[in-house]
């Protein structure tokens, strides 16, 4: 969601080769940080795990499409699923525990536990159904736009399947290096992804994401919100005025 506006708007990279480059410093990222979340307690592997096959299957068929496509629609397209995950996130809610069960989580085992800043707090899982359609949108996307659609899996988990934040957010983290090495594929074979440009991106992203693990444990979900929502909503502007201006 970051690193394609950036290396577009910033450093003029063609936006494929910026999406490359995006995929390949995911991969790295959620390597890094994944393992710590996981360690912590945080991360609902069940649930990754059965998500991952609709965002893969999701991420062959966006890719397989993302060369039929013109940059300057892509970029648009970007900015707006950026604006309007920025919307969902921006919107002030409590974190919500649902108290019933869902029979398909259940037969699943996909409810879980993770340690809030209150102490260890139990959830359950909602709408698996809703969920997986949702992800293979998220995978298609990522193949799509290279951004690793891990914005969009935390806003589907966090309002469809209502998944605490940051149980969302770390799960994820840990999705999407499957499915952006899905993408990854189709991309290197096309001649997309340049080490010139995806090598120092990864170092970096790959340094920051062990220090976002480290802060996540002593950040409350309110704050993250509102940090996500900044970030990603500035980036939506920037993204839809250049596709616009590239394209008239």
């Amino acid at each position: 969601m970051v690193i394609v506006p950036m290396l577009t708007l910033l450093f003029g990279v063609d936006f494929r080769y910026a999406v490359g480059a995006s995929l390949v410093s995911v991969i790295a990222t959620s390597s890094g940080a994944a393992a710590a979340y996981v360690r912590q307690g945080f991360t609902n592997i069940r649930v990754g795990m059965f998500l991952e096959v609709a965002t893969t299957v999701g991420a062959v068929v966006g890719a397989s499409l993302a060369g039929l496509i013109s940059t300057s629609l892509l970029g648009v397209v970007l900015g707006l699923v950026l604006l309007y995950s920025a919307f969902v996130a921006s919107r002030p809610r409590q974190e919500h525990i649902v108290g019933t069960r869902d029979p398909l989580a259940v037969r699943l085992r996909l409810d879980g536990t993770y340690p809030s800043l209150d102490g260890e707090r139990e959830y359950h899982v909602q709408r698996v159904p809703l969920g997986f359609g949702l992800m293979f949108g998220a995978g298609a996307l990522s193949g799509l736009l290279g951004i690793g659609s891990g914005a969009l899996k935390v806003l589907a988990m966090d309002q469809a399947m209502c998944l605490p934040f940051k149980v969302s957010t770390t799960t994820s983290n840990f999705m999407i290096g499957v499915t952006a090495a899905a993408s990854a594929g189709i991309y290197l074979a096309r001649g997309y992804i340049d080490p010139g440009i995806a090598m120092p991106v990864m170092l970096g992203v790959l340094s920051g994401s062990m220090v976002g693990a480290r802060v996540l444990t002593r950040t409350r979900s309110a704050a993250l919100r509102a940090v996500f929502a900044l970030v990603i909503g500035v980036l939506a502007i920037q993204m839809i005025v250049h596709g616009v201006a590239g394209r008239f």
